[in-house]
């Protein structure tokens, strides 16, 4: 049997899941307490939630291998959008602690080892 000199590659549930793993570590080193990972909320599955202060973000975790598939930026669209709305108001009910709190929402693309935060406007 012959074996491969070359790395095993990840799956993309792997590499998304190291993709999130590195967010959220990127959050708490900027003093972010991570509330939620995964969490389902509406029929969505929400990246992460964090918190710092008064605010509450919900972070949508984007990555690509290359660039063959567009920028990770550009994977979040209209419809993307209406969804994610649609959890973070579900989340949002269900978790009553979080009212009064300043909303925001944000895209994370991981890049071959670096980050890039896009605070969006969702409503």
């Amino acid at each position: 049997m012959r074996r491969s000199s070359s790395p095993k590659r990840r799956s993309t549930t792997e590499r998304g899941r190291a993709a999130e793993h590195r967010a959220a570590w990127h959050y708490r080193l900027r003093g972010y307490r991570i509330l939620a990972r995964n969490a389902r909320a509406g029929g969505v599955e929400l990246d992460l939630v964090v918190r710092r202060g008064r605010r509450v973000v919900f972070v949508e975790v984007k990555s690509r291998s290359g660039t063959s598939h567009g920028e990770p930026l550009e994977a979040v669209d209209r419809w993307k959008l209406e969804r994610l709305r649609r959890g973070i108001g579900a989340w949002l009910a269900a978790n009553p602690a979080a009212s009064g709190l300043d909303v925001g929402f944000e895209v994370v693309a991981v890049h071959a080892g670096r980050i890039e935060r896009m605070p969006a406007l969702l409503y």
